[in-house]
């Protein structure tokens, strides 16, 4: 689903990421680690088109994307739930997830009930503010705005950050739905490593904006890639 090309990053002078060579399949879970302040969130950021990358080719499909605005990439099927959700703490449950229609078509601006099926606390609170909400009910508020843009592509940054741990544990099973229901390539940052290693299909290791490690879950032992992450 998605294939990038020796991509790289720039904050003005600064070069935040080297010719970053990933994929991410539909069907599976592709979990990028590493430690702070390695090039994870800038990554993701450049997928989703919020930062813009300096080089590199990447491609979604099949199909090769220019250096593209994040309103067309979304559009194009890239949802992208940030580190921090960035939910909008005025606009009440509902009128979040709405937010997404500006992605769709008219006659698609409905909340579909499988969004409430994956999430149910979404509907009991549907008219309460977001900013009301606790952290991981923004949390499952920021991935099912995500989820009504009818992704092709799901980026996920530290999706369990500041999470209580059932709510974590919810997370996870939404996220392997999402998986096994096929048609979708889901892209995960995560630093609790034992969520991210339970979860993923395909590890990447970023290490100083490179790639040091890559490997399906077969091939890409616990003890690898966990001294892989933590020099």
């Amino acid at each position: 689903m998605l294939n990038i090309t020796d991509l790289t990053l720039h904050y003005g002078q600064s070069q935040i990421l080297y010719d970053v060579n990933l994929a991410a399949e539909a069907g599976q879970i592709t979990c990028l680690m590493g430690t702070n302040g390695v090039g994870k969130t800038s990554l993701l950021k450049a997928i989703a088109g919020v930062h813009p990358r300096s080089g590199g080719a990447m491609s979604l499909d099949g199909k090769d994307l220019p250096v593209l605005p994040s309103h067309v990439l979304a559009k194009m099927g890239i949802a992208y739930v940030p580190q921090g959700r960035e939910i909008f703490p005025l606009l009440s449950v509902r009128e979040n997830l709405e937010t997404a229609f500006a992605c769709l078509p008219k006659a698609e601006h409905i909340v579909p009930d499988h969004v409430f099926d994956l999430f149910p606390v979404l509907k009991e609170m549907q008219h309460r503010r977001g900013g009301d909400l606790s952290g991981g009910q923004q949390q499952q508020l920021a991935i099912a705005r995500a989820l009504m843009t009818k992704p092709r592509l799901l980026l996920l940054d530290e999706p369990t950050e500041g999470i209580q741990p059932n709510i974590i544990q919810h997370i996870g099973k939404v996220i392997e739905h999402l998986r096994d229901q096929g048609g979708m390539a889901i892209l995960l940052v995560e630093q609790y490593f034992d969520f991210a290693y339970g979860l993923a299909d395909q590890f990447y290791a970023l290490r100083r904006g490179e790639i040091v490690l890559s490997g399906d879950h077969d091939t890409v032992s616990r003890d690898d890639m966990l001294a892989a992450v933590s020099v």
